[in-house]
């Protein structure tokens, strides 16, 4: 999608994948189903206009764009895949696929396990609170 253009609300993963060229579909929906693979507890929803897996917090994001698919594992993600990642345009928490090269599933597949594992070791540890509300001042 260009900057210039209105965004669009999707209500759902489909929604948002039958907006692109059949071309673009092939690819963003197989990634779809390499996620759905590799974290089949996950949900899906819409999350910052994009299509978005969630389990304890959110997975990964992805969006397809003009000349590339943004695939978001946050920095972590990134970070642990570093090698795997070099040859691709980057920023913190993001990837760029060109749309007109292979893009490495299988690379995205370890990603996705990775954030599984560390987003259910981050929820193993998070403490739950056992303050009691009193009604008295």
């Amino acid at each position: 999608m260009e900057k210039n253009t209105p965004k669009i609300q999707f209500k759902n993963t489909d929604e948002y994948i039958s907006s692109f060229p059949v071309n673009v579909q092939n690819i963003l929906n197989k990634l779809r189903d390499i996620i759905r693979e590799s974290a089949p507890d996950a949900e899906e929803a819409i999350s910052y206009g994009m299509p978005t897996f969630k389990l304890n917090g959110n997975l990964v994001h992805f969006a397809a764009y003009k000349n590339h698919i943004g695939f978001y594992p946050t920095p972590s993600g990134i970070t642990a895949f570093e090698k795997e990642l070099f040859s691709y345009k980057q920023s913190k928490g993001a990837v760029q696929f060109p749309i007109d090269k292979p893009i490495p599933f299988d690379i995205v597949k370890q990603i996705v396990e990775f954030r599984v594992k560390e987003n259910k070791a981050k929820a193993g540890t998070k403490r739950t609170s056992t303050k009691v509300k009193s009604n008295y001042i």
